[in-house]
């Protein structure tokens, strides 16, 4: 009877013991465990002795951007730009002949600009002239053609023009107005002038352009008096400083 008493009061220790001993397999079981397999998740041993691998899930977006190497041009602050230029002239009634002049810009804001123009010609001869070989309408000397402007220009439609897919310039179409003088035939003449005109800075101080221009001024030396239209075709180059 005394045996069995003590068995029964023992039963409570043995049964703790036994449990503190399992919990801590149960722990040790559950211990991750890595694996060295390339592009699998840890290995997860569960109570009952299965291994399992976790699952890695890949991103859905690549986070690695490829970066532009952008390089932004240097402009000059100068607002000074002059240039010498070179093309045709149309005077009306004395054919086309080449053209050549100098201008100098003061750009006063970012898209309005002051400009002083002065240029150099020779007329042909009149169709009549060419007719009857003897007739001359003016003389050598009255033939030379020289006018000079002063413009006000506005760039219109600033933007860049590109050349491949890895270049790319500054430019800007604007357009011009202004008034000056001509002589030619031996006589000064008060004349307008208008057009258009498309810049491209082609460096950081050299620009590039192509201008036309309309010259207007009264004429009456082969007959009534009348308004003429000298057209002008120009390309040239420019540098600010």
């Amino acid at each position: 009877m005394e045996s069995r008493l003590r068995l029964f009061l023992l039963m409570p220790l043995l049964a703790s013991a036994l449990v503190g001993t399992s919990g801590c397999s149960l722990f040790r079981h559950h211990k991750p465990v890595e694996d060295s397999s390339i592009g699998k998740g840890p290995v997860v041993v569960d109570a009952t002795g299965a291994a399992t691998t976790a699952t890695v899930t890949e991103p859905v977006l690549d986070p690695k951007i490829e970066r532009r190497t952008i390089k932004t041009p240097k402009i000059r602050s100068s607002n000074f730009e002059i240039g010498a230029y070179g093309g045709i002239l149309g005077i009306e009634d004395f054919g086309s002949n080449g053209v050549f002049g100098a201008r100098v810009d003061y750009h006063v804001t970012e898209s309005f600009f002051l400009e002083g123009s002065y240029g150099r010609s020779r007329s042909g001869r009149t169709s009549a002239e060419s007719l009857f070989g003897n007739l001359q309408v003016i003389s050598n000397a009255g033939r030379k053609y020289t006018y000079y402007a002063l413009n006000a220009g506005w760039d219109a439609l600033p933007g860049e023009v590109f050349v491949g897919a890895n270049r790319a310039y500054n430019s800007a179409l604007y357009l011009t107005i202004g008034a000056g003088g001509t002589r030619f035939a031996n006589d000064n003449r008060f004349t307008i002038n208008g057009g258009f005109g498309y810049r491209v800075l082609v460096n950081n101080w050299v620009t590039a352009r192509l201008d036309v221009r309309d010259y207007l001024y009264d004429f009456d030396l082969l007959g009534p008096k009348k308004v003429v239209n000298n057209l002008e075709a120009t390309l040239g180059l420019s540098v600010f400083f």
